[in-house]
């Protein structure tokens, strides 16, 4: 398997902001270095902090793609050197990993404009500086990136340190070598302070600006700083009553910002369950701490009184909650062979070997629910790729996993006996199945057996600290594959057709941070120590979207991801402090009494991605216009809307929900496993037993098959573009530079700032380059693309200066918009021979499933029952998308014929989609009628209607016009009103001579 990077619509959002944002080079400076070949060209503002940059971004949504590809984008306009500053050793080596994989060099070779460029990294470590018989030299490194040159047109340098290297004693601020850097320069701050590097750091929280590492890195003269992080550093501000903290940030905020909330509800990151044994209250109140542990004597604590126990000394003679025959054993451990740590929590009756063995086996519990799901991918009809899934534990004593001379520690021998238990359970359950993807299931399960049983087993491993540098050759093997052979890792089998069966990852502090892999679906952690800071850090480990086996990233709205987090009970608050903690990174406060204009804003911009008009006038008169605002803007104490009470605050959520949408993170995204009683909705059955027939048919697959003509109709389009010179197609490229002025503004001075194309100097690319990426772009044949081009220059007088990036890419987009537009009705349905299960059918077993996911119904609840018998849910909560139409159909009262109504759920049908991927309408309703039953599907969307709305209503209009003679009506709607008239329509027979969907 190699992974496929792609590109994200939120990392094509963080590129544009730093590319708004960056001033540009200075191509009028007067400077008589400028030319000089071993540094970069000058900036515009070089060294200011008001040019300076902050993206921040949550971990996990990649971040170190993005600041990849800006030094791609940055190089356009000539910037070659570039720093890097990452916080510690193990985050350089992700980084590391990320910028020589393969799949990041193939990617970024065919993004049009980078073809031919190369990232040449130079990473350069602490022991690198160390003397060599008797000689100081330069790290050959610092050495290759300092003494680079921009003759070299096609290469990126690239300096990687941690920020420990940049400490007053490293060898960074040593003066003493041997040897000198260009041509005089001893000392490697002052050495890269004359490239004039760009310098990129990485969690920008572990540098603030009045700290010893930063102000290193202002030693080196850096023309422009980008920092890229999830959390800042903090300042205080004022003085006396009037102190408070803020966030430094560079120009006030970030250029760029995706808060974890934003990436928690996007779905952009794996929603995580948090998981804990169960024990009694009375169990959990009797908890001990560990005050002190000497190797002759064991101290625990509780309620401020102390409990000596000697060497050999029973545990329960403390409290008879510790059964079993658990001693101090001496040496830091008990006799159960868990090292004990003073502060840790003990809790009797838990703290045993059984304890320790119930996490372990909810983990492979979790596991495996997980790996079944992610194998079989059955909402896919078992076609879809498979995902490989990863579990990582973390845990107390490396000699617990660990023995001796290469004997197993007996947690690992725990572990062992527990999954290959496991493993039986689950091959007795396969081995006799028919379905293809069960049995391929089941031998690699039998595969896994034999790798655990073998001499040298190949199913889990372990990373600790005391690896590095290890001499023996199956331990590095171990580390290899953990922190290097991430492509590995994520396969399946290698290239000889062989399963790898290793899954299962353990590590003490080493994997915290720094290290993640998007397949890891269960993280259980087997130690007590550690602040909240570091839980979240380990959470972070496994919060990536997964990769499928084909490479490529799978989005949650294709397949729901989630983490199983595993703790033990004493932290099992940890799930209330993540929500709080990611609540905290709320772009703005709610305030419950007034609409403030921080609140007003973030509506303005939500609103106008869907109604450009939309705006602060428009959003106070609807408020005034309902009542739920005084002149001054204070919410009302009562309101009433639709016929309910509420507070003014309450009305404005009412009415605008992306308010607490932006500002919370979803109660599904961070749940607990053990108390969820909103994640799950019950289906009634008896009201889907009603859909039964029409749910028959909408199981199968169907596939998209094209008209003939098809191929004929996107060269004819083609053709069209090529000539089309209205629309300026074809354009000529120039380098831009950003020109300021100082203008005055509500009587204050601004810079006001406008791109500029330079006057000379147009900007091309190699014609052959040219066409294979519009080849591939378009899909088109090579010779017919080659002839287009050639009566087009010859239009353009035979100039090839419009073979240029902007060309390429007006070519592309524009033939995508008129060839969709062409043939969203160039198509039809074909039923295939089969069904496939959904969200809401098993295929299988030909029946509805007993329960969904709340989230997969809407976003928001309402705890408000709706009383009607004939929905298809349990109720409360009501779950919905949006207060208007949605809350409203659903909260609407139907007469006697309609038998069955509700909303369906997220993948409840995948209709296939011309231009990928799949939609599903959002209600149903069953119609009694006298002749036989009939069906209205409703697609809901808001009255300002975005230009995909309409792509959706023409393909899922075609999906249902194959149903009409079975009684199914489809619509979009905008309103409640426009819903009930449909009903009408159709309870009055009007359904079988009017068209409602035209």
């Amino acid at each position: 398997m190699k992974i496929q990077l792609e590109r994200l619509p939120h990392q094509v959002a963080a590129i544009d902001a730093i590319n708004q944002a960056f001033k540009g080079v200075d191509v009028n400076t007067k400077n008589p270095d400028a030319g000089y070949i071993y540094a970069n060209p000058i900036l515009n503002y070089a060294g200011n902090e008001k040019s300076y940059i902050d993206i921040k971004m949550e971990t996990g949504t990649g971040k170190t793609f993005v600041y990849t590809q800006m030094m791609y984008e940055m190089h356009k306009q000539g910037i070659f050197k570039f720093v890097i500053v990452v916080p510690t050793p193990s985050i350089k080596e992700g980084t590391k990993n990320f910028i020589t994989s393969d799949y990041a060099r193939q990617y970024f070779f065919g993004v049009p404009g980078y073809e031919n460029v190369k990232i040449q990294l130079n990473t350069i470590n602490a022991g690198d500086f160390k003397n060599k018989r008797g000689r100081r030299n330069f790290p050959a490194q610092l050495s290759e990136f300092v003494e680079a040159t921009r003759q070299n047109v096609n290469q990126i340098q690239v300096l990687l340190i941690n920020s420990g290297m940049l400490s007053k004693n490293s060898g960074m601020h040593k003066s003493d070598y041997d040897q000198t850097l260009l041509g005089g320069e001893t000392n490697p701050i002052k050495a890269i302070a004359a490239t004039r590097p760009v310098i990129i750091i990485d969690e920008p929280h572990r540098f603030p600006r009045n700290k010893v590492t930063y102000k290193a890195i202002e030693e080196m003269k850096p023309q422009l700083i980008v920092r890229f992080g999830a959390t800042f550093p903090q300042t205080m501000t004022g003085k006396g009553k009037n102190k408070r903290t803020i966030i430094d940030y560079y120009r006030g905020e970030p250029q760029f910002t995706l808060n974890a909330i934003d990436s928690f509800n996007q779905g952009l990151v794996k929603a995580i369950d948090i998981n804990y044994p169960e024990i009694t209250e009375e169990e959990a109140s009797r908890l001990y701490k560990v005050k002190s542990v000497k190797a002759k004597q064991l101290v625990l604590s509780r309620n401020g009184k102390d409990y000596p126990v000697n060497v050999n000394e029973n545990l329960a003679d403390v409290d008879e909650g510790f059964a079993g025959e658990i001693t101090y054993a001496g040496g830091k451990k008990l006799s159960n062979e868990l090292e004990l740590q003073p502060d840790m929590k003990l809790i009797p009756g838990t703290f045993s070997q059984n304890y320790q063995d119930e996490i372990i086996q909810q983990a492979i519990d979790r596991h495996f629910e997980a790996e079944v799901r992610n194998f079989m991918r059955s909402e896919s009809g078992g076609n879809a790729p498979k995902i490989k899934t990863l579990s990582l534990f973390f845990i107390d004593s490396i000699a617990s996993f660990r023995g001796p001379e290469h004997t197993k520690g007996w947690l690992a021998k725990h572990f062992e006996k527990m999954l290959t238990k496991k493993l039986k359970q689950l091959i007795k359950k396969y081995e006799m199945s028919i379905e293809s993807r069960e049995k391929e299931y089941c031998e690699f399960l039998q595969a896994t057996l034999r790798d655990l049983n073998a001499e040298h087993q190949q199913v889990y491993a372990g990373y600790f600290s005391e690896d590095r540098g290890s001499g023996d050759e199956a331990i590095q093997a171990e580390v290899d594959d953990i922190l290097k052979n991430k492509e590995k890792l994520l396969s399946f089998k290698d290239k000889d057709g062989n399963w790898i069966t290793r899954r299962f990852l353990f590590s003490k502090w080493t994997l915290r941070e720094g290290w993640d892999n998007p397949n890891v679906f269960v993280i259980a952690k087997l130690r007590t120590s550690g602040s909240e800071i570091s839980k979240i850090q380990e959470v972070g480990r496994g919060l990536r979207l997964p990769v499928d086996e084909t490479g490529h990233r799978v989005q949650q709205d294709e397949f729901e991801s989630r983490l199983a987090f595993l703790i033990g009970y004493d932290e099992r608050d940890f799930a209330q402090t993540l929500v709080n903690q990611i609540n905290e990174d709320a772009p703005i406060e709610l305030n419950h009494d007034e609409l403030t204009d921080a609140m007003i804003k973030l509506i303005v911009e939500e609103r106008q991605k869907s109604d450009k008009s939309f705006d602060k006038d428009k959003l106070l008169k609807d408020l005034d216009a309902h009542n739920i605002i005084t002149r001054s803007n204070e919410f009302k104490s009562d309101v009433e809307i639709d016929g309910s009470k509420m507070s003014g605050y309450e009305a404005l959520i009412y009415f605008y929900p992306e308010v607490e949408h932006r500002t919370k993170v979803s109660s599904e995204k961070v749940r607990d496993h053990k108390n969820q009683p909103t994640t799950k909705v019950k289906l009634r059955k008896s009201n889907w037993k009603q859909l039964e027939e029409l749910w028959k048919q909408l199981s199968k697959r169907q596939m998209i098959k094209f008209d003939n003509d098809v191929n004929d109709l996107a060269q004819t389009v083609a053709e069209e573009i090529f000539k089309d010179n209205e629309n300026k197609i074809f354009v000529r490229q120039r380098p831009q530079m950003i020109k300021q002025k100082v203008v005055t503004k509500n009587n204050q001075a601004v810079i006001q700032e406008s791109p500029t194309d330079y006057e000379n100097n147009y900007l091309t690319m190699k014609y052959g380059s040219f066409l294979k990426k519009l080849a591939m772009q378009t899909d088109l044949p090579v010779n017919f693309l080659h002839q287009q081009m050639i009566a087009a220059i010859k239009r353009l007088n035979g100039n090839k200066d419009y073979i240029n990036e902007r060309t390429l890419d007006n070519l592309v987009r524009e033939f995508n918009k008129r060839f969709n537009e062409r043939i969203k009705n160039s198509y039809s349905y074909e039923p295939l021979k089969f069904a496939a299960s959904t969200s809401i059918y098993d295929a299988k077993k030909k029946e509805f499933v007993d329960e969904i996911s709340a989230n997969d119904l809407g976003f928001y609840s309402d705890e408000s029952a709706i009383n009607d018998d004939k929905y298809l849910y349990d109720r409360p909560p009501l779950r919905y998308d949006s207060a208007n139409p949605e809350l409203k159909i659903l909260k609407r009262t139907y007469d006697n014929k309609i038998v069955a109504f509700g909303k369906l759920p997220k993948r409840a049908v995948k209709i296939p989609r011309y231009d990928n991927g799949t939609t599903t309408p959002d209600f149903i309703f069953k119609i009694e009628r006298e002749r036989k039953p009939i069906y209205l599907v409703i697609e809901t969307k808001a009255a300002n209607m975005r230009l995909g709305d309409e792509t959706i209503r023409v393909i899922q209009k075609t999906y249902f016009d194959k149903l009409k003679e079975s009684g199914v009506y489809y619509q979009m709607a905008t309103s409640e009103q426009e819903v009930h008239d449909l009903i009408n329509k159709l309870e009055n027979g009007e359904g079988d001579t009017n068209d409602i969907t035209d």
